[in-house]
């Protein structure tokens, strides 16, 4: 058999019908090339797996970049606080940047990410086009995506939670406690995790014997506002649940005030979970019973694989998810039946 080329920039230039110097442009994030060149070229790039060789550019500089689509709650305060923790233990600092979008991150910032040389990069609830893999992986940065928006491509190393396993404790926990009119308000149907809470949900219910009704299935952002909206929503029914499962802390917390303004009392007329078990779950009134998502440790073991990764050390495994954990406390209690 022949023996297989070594990918180089002049092969990439061959296969793309361009100049050397264009791929070099492209592999620096220069943006004197055509759209649908620069396309073609990064297509390449991550089709042949090419990486720069190493130079003296390549020592570690201590960095690693942290970067999140959006900022607003409390769940990214803690992916940081694991991010920083497992830096800090490596003698490494973080750099954060917030996209404010989940298409994922764009030629700007990769100009910024060249001119900082960092040594790797932590990407949260995000998209990676092929286009910024290929751009990353010319540059020889290794790069995680903590809880993945959507399946991750070939290759890509990620780092989750069980939330399947998660949604089916939550559900199982309140059908435990007598509740068959179980609601459940997820995020957003096109986030990985979301769905599989969903499918957790349904999967109890399916193995208690308890039919699925798509009028208690509804939609949320994970934010507080969207929990308030579709739990009046929910409450509103003909046929009202008695007890709802958030797909997060923040949306339980929308459904508390729901209740509220309902006049339902959290347990006695309605039971609460939520997911991912922040600091102020403790504080709630009541406590909410909640399934811990270990954020901190999710980050911890992304950013330390990144620096295993910058050190030329392959990863155990290309796609972790870490153990999820129903915490009960007093948001949650047996469905009390009217008497006949």
């Amino acid at each position: 058999m022949p023996a297989k080329r070594r990918v180089t920039i002049a092969l990439i230039a061959e296969e793309a019908g361009v100049s050397i110097p264009t791929v070099s442009k492209v592999i620096n994030g220069r943006p004197e090339v055509a759209p649908e060149t620069r396309h073609r070229v990064e297509r390449l790039l991550h089709e042949h797996g090419y990486q720069r060789r190493t130079s003296q550019d390549d020592t570690p500089s201590g960095l690693v970049d942290l970067v999140f689509a959006e900022i607003e709650s409390p769940w990214a305060m803690e992916i940081v606080r694991g991010a920083e923790s497992a830096a800090r233990d490596a003698g490494a600092s973080v750099v954060m940047s917030v996209l404010h979008t989940h298409a994922g991150p764009g030629r700007d910032w990769l100009d910024r990410l060249a001119s900082r040389r960092t040594d790797g990069v932590v990407v949260v609830a995000s998209k990676l086009s092929t286009g910024v893999q290929a751009q990353l992986s010319a540059r020889s940065l290794p790069f995680v995506v903590v809880d993945p928006e959507g399946e991750p491509a070939p290759g890509v190393v990620s780092v989750g939670a069980t939330n399947w396993h998660g949604g089916l404790a939550a559900t199982r926990h309140l059908l435990e406690l007598g509740h068959r009119r179980v609601a459940m308000i997820s995020g957003p149907a096109d986030m990985l995790c979301s769905q599989a809470r969903v499918d957790g949900y349904r999967a109890a219910l399916e193995t208690a014997g308890v039919e699925v009704d798509p009028a208690l299935i509804r939609r949320g952002t994970f934010l507080v506002d969207s929990g308030h909206d579709q739990g009046h929503a929910l409450l509103s029914l003909p046929d009202p649940p008695t007890a709802i499962f958030a797909g997060s802390d923040l949306m339980a917390f929308g459904v508390f005030e729901a209740a509220r303004q309902r006049g339902l009392r959290v347990p006695e007329d309605l039971s609460v979970v939520g997911f991912d078990d922040l600091p102020l779950s403790k504080s709630a009134w009541p406590p909410l019973t909640t399934v811990r998502q270990p954020l901190q440790e999710m980050a911890a073991l992304a950013t330390r694989t990144v620096l295993a990764m910058k050190r030329g050390e392959a990863p155990e495994s290309r796609r972790v998810e870490l153990a999820t954990d129903l915490i009960v406390r007093e948001s949650t209690a047996a469905l009390v039946k009217p008497e006949a």
